[in-house]
């Protein structure tokens, strides 16, 4: 085990999805994996085992921001041996063309914020694995789930001074939307050798002023948890 996952070896796939929310991640685990196991409670960041499709497939929580995500990547690649990650998070709209709802892939992510500005020099600019993206394409395509792919910026200041204006400048170089961890997620997976992706939902619209609500966040996120599964078991 580790200080922040007490999962022994063996216990992740190789391949684990990343939600944010633990309710989320039991959510996913007990409505797609077959027989799924929890591996992980510690902190009530979820975690489960299951299987999808014949392989061995495992999700889990990471909490919020920059620091969290790092905490259980980093512990997932290092000490479980992981080999791809996909996250499948939350992100607010930047671009009018992004419906509310709608499936984001990113595929390519620019940091924003002075936490991610150090956080950040540890590790290489990288963006999504080519052969996961592409496939997440495909299987968008012939599972009918409408997707927008592109650049996507993440901040992990929140509730930032600048408000909105902060955006003014990623949206101009044609961001689609942003969120707290996909940079992260890119660049730890590339000091770890590991394959990536993050796939995203939208919750929230910075450019119509559009939210969801909270109580459908569960089923909001079927399109973009039944794609993650598809990518997972056939790549």
């Amino acid at each position: 085990m580790t200080p922040h996952i007490e999962a022994g070896r063996g216990d992740y796939a190789e391949t684990v999805l990343l939600p944010g929310d633990p309710e989320r991640a039991q959510w996913m685990a007990e409505t797609f994996l077959e027989t799924p196991r929890c591996v992980n409670r510690r902190r009530g960041a979820l975690g489960f085992t299951g299987q999808f499709r014949g392989k061995s497939v495992s999700i889990q929580a990471t909490g919020i921001g920059v620091s969290s995500f790092l905490i259980y990547a980093h512990e997932l690649l290092d000490y479980h041996g992981v080999k791809t990650l996909i996250r499948t998070g939350t992100c607010g709209a930047l671009s009018e063309d992004v419906p509310l709802r709608g499936v984001v892939i990113s595929s390519a992510v620019r940091a924003e914020g002075a936490i991610s500005g150090q956080v950040f020099g540890l590790y290489q600019p990288a963006g999504p694995d080519d052969a996961l993206h592409a496939l997440a394409l495909q299987r968008a395509a012939d599972l009918g789930i409408a997707c927008s792919a592109g650049l996507t910026v993440c901040s992990d200041v929140f509730h930032h001074p600048d408000g909105r204006a902060r955006f003014d400048e990623p949206k101009a170089l044609g961001a689609l939307a942003v969120d707290m961890e996909t940079s992260a997620l890119y660049r730890i997976s590339a000091r770890f050798g590991a394959r990536a992706l993050s796939l995203l939902t939208v919750v929230d619209h910075v450019a119509t002023d559009e939210q969801t609500d909270y109580s459908e966040r569960q089923a909001l996120f079927t399109d973009m948890t039944r794609l993650a599964l598809e990518v997972a078991a056939n790549a």
